[in-house]
């Protein structure tokens, strides 16, 4: 997707004909309320004409943009907004082809969307962003997309995904607007790598996005000093304020990672300028895209919590163009811009009513009137699960040498979030073996290298998930896509893992040696083909099946997925053990 920053001398000189009434515009939306989020008004009864792609006049009266050829949309007693951008999104987490995320976005009123690309490299390398970037070429809305932060997470998993080459090939691509979730801990290393390759994506001209959860005081300082404009990770008001001061633009997030605008909300109260905060998904469910949309239902929900609606529009449209340099063409109505325009009820109801993308209205009356294109994924992102051989129960076994009946051991410790936190426990050996104590919650989890077909893997311990039987395996692991199991049984954890192999990919439930639950995503390891209902089904059926053997995690699939970042500073695990993100230090299972 390119930004489309230049004009050719033919399509300047006809929007300037049809501002002057010289020719005619191919599309006219009269009368409506226009939203200008340039200024904060609401400008009553004023018309928008658009001709291509661009919009050419906005007044008080377009008649003299309108011909017997000019499609005339009545938009009396309505209002007016800029398409909706999303700012950080994660495409992939629908779990759906690119053709069934789009025909639920495109209806929300979402025209841009900048994306992340790390799933893509981790499992493809360069490659599989490049095969991302075509899967969004001419579409009805416009994606960007961030480079991949391969090279600036420190993941012992992370080697040969993306070379500092073909990083530098991807910063020369327009479509590309920076770099995507940037991590601070290697920063404050003062890792030299990541300083290099930020100084080159900062001489392209384009932004690093920032990954700050954790950072405070003089590292937050040292962080924002090295280049890093924006950050997604706020979760409280403070924390915003903290980063608005230091000049960071922040996306609040609300999607299927966390919700976290109800917490910040107090934030509208504060007398300040709010140009520099926006909204984010963060990544979407399927079962939310499907029922409630997508960026339209976080300015729905910043309304409802008592923002502004103007405010709560432009925090979901010229704010986020303004970070990402590209108002020139998008984030507002006005002439010159990309015809992107949404036609509410009124300002305080967000639910498109008409949604107008690169000057064709896609969406009207419920109707999606312009269909995404559809996708070729190529045999390469058919043949990510690369394990050796079937696994067996032997493989998942934890042996101690020497003949004594108990030790100490690091057990992951989950929480409420994402940032798990390690515990030594004294555990009994039977026979030569650490043993699980469902009982006790105390389970065994396994990374298994899916992409390099070298059959590394790691199994250590677990505590908070709360399986009392079977096992659930699933090959979107963040960050790294390796599969990852928890699991009472290890016959159990070898029959989830080898269900997987059978199906190139996705969730798995095992239990008492069958098949209780799961989604085949072949692409990648991580994208289903199946329709987007069907996906939501079937991961609803997942999680239900989950909480059958025992488990009391809201979002299993999501907690699973969330062991291997090393994006948070906490404890992770790899194929080569358990990460100290912090130190970036391996840490022994046994203690002692």
């Amino acid at each position: 997707m390119k930004k489309k920053t230049t004009f050719n001398a033919v399509q300047i000189r006809s929007l300037i004909n049809v501002a002057l009434g010289k020719e005619k515009a191919d599309l006219a939306i009269v009368g409506g309320d226009l939203i200008n989020v340039y200024t904060g008004e609401i400008l009553k009864g004023w018309s928008v004409a658009v001709k291509g792609e661009r919009i050419a006049y906005v007044g008080e009266d377009a008649s003299h943009t309108i011909g017997p050829n000019t499609e005339v949309l009545d938009a009396s007693g309505k209002v007016l907004v800029p398409g909706f951008i999303d700012g950080h999104a994660h495409v992939i987490h629908t779990h759906g082809t690119i053709e069934e995320f789009l025909k639920y976005v495109t209806k929300s009123g979402t025209t841009t969307i900048i994306s992340e690309t790390l799933d893509f490299a981790f499992a493809l390398g360069y490659e599989g962003v490049m095969d991302f970037l075509e899967s969004v070429r001419d579409q009805p809305i416009k994606i960007f997309a961030t480079a991949p932060s391969t090279l600036a997470n420190g993941q012992i998993d992370y080697k040969d995904v993306i070379t500092p080459d073909e990083f530098r090939k991807l910063l020369e691509l327009e479509g590309i607007m920076g770099v995507g979730e940037s991590n601070w801990v290697p920063v404050i290393r003062g890792n030299e790598q990541v300083l290099n390759l930020f100084a080159e994506t900062l001489s392209h001209g384009k932004t690093l996005e920032g990954h700050s959860a954790g950072a405070r005081n003089n590292k937050l300082v040292a962080f924002v000093a090295s280049g890093n404009s924006s950050d997604h990770e706020s979760i409280t008001a403070p924390e915003v304020m903290e980063r608005l001061r230091l000049g960071m633009c922040v996306m609040i997030r609300e999607g299927d990672v966390r919700n976290d605008l109800e917490a910040i909300a107090a934030i509208k109260d504060e007398n300040i300028d709010f140009r520099r905060l926006s909204v984010t998904t963060d990544g979407m469910g399927a079962r939310h895209l499907i029922e409630h949309g997508y960026v339209d239902s976080i300015v729905q929900k910043a309304i409802n919590l008592g923002f502004n609606p103007i405010t709560a529009i432009q925090m979901a449209t010229l704010n986020v163009a303004e970070h990402f340099h590209i108002d020139n063409i998008v984030g507002g109505i006005a002439p010159g811009k990309c015809a992107d325009i949404v036609v509410l009820p009124n300002a305080t109801i967000i639910k498109p009513e008409v949604v107008i993308s690169n000057g064709k209205i896609v969406f009207r009356e419920g109707k999606l009137l312009v269909g995404p294109r559809k996708h070729s994924y190529p045999d390469l992102a058919r043949n990510t699960v690369r394990i050796p051989r079937g696994l067996n129960a032997d493989d998942f076994t934890i042996r101690v040498n020497g003949p004594i009946d108990a030790v100490t051991a690091r057990v992951i410790d989950m929480g409420q979030d994402i940032a798990n936190k390690v515990a030594e426990m004294r555990l009994p050996v039977i026979d030569g073996e650490i043993k699980v104590d469902a009982q006790n919650d105390i389970l065994k989890v396994a990374v298994i290298d899916r992409i390099h077909n070298s059959g590394k893997m790691f199994v250590g311990l677990i505590r908070g998930f709360g399986l009392k039987k079977g096992a659930f395996a699933a090959t979107a692991a963040w960050d790294v896509c390796n599969v990852i199991v928890i699991g009472v049984s290890e016959e159990d954890m070898a029959g989830a893992v080898n269900r997987i192999r059978e199906l190139r990919g996705g969730p798995v439930v095992f239990a008492d040696g069958e098949i209780k639950a799961e989604l085949p995503m072949p692409i990648a390891g991580q994208t289903s083909e199946l329709p987007m209902e069907e996906i939501a089904r079937r991961l609803e059926e997942i999680q239900d099946q989950v909480t059958n053997l025992g488990s009391h995690v809201t979002y299993a699939h999501l907690m699973l997925n969330t062991l291997t970042t090393t994006i948070v500073p906490a404890v992770r695990i790899s194929t080569g053990g358990l990460i100290d993100v912090k130190t970036g230090k391996i840490l022994d299972l046994i203690v002692g």
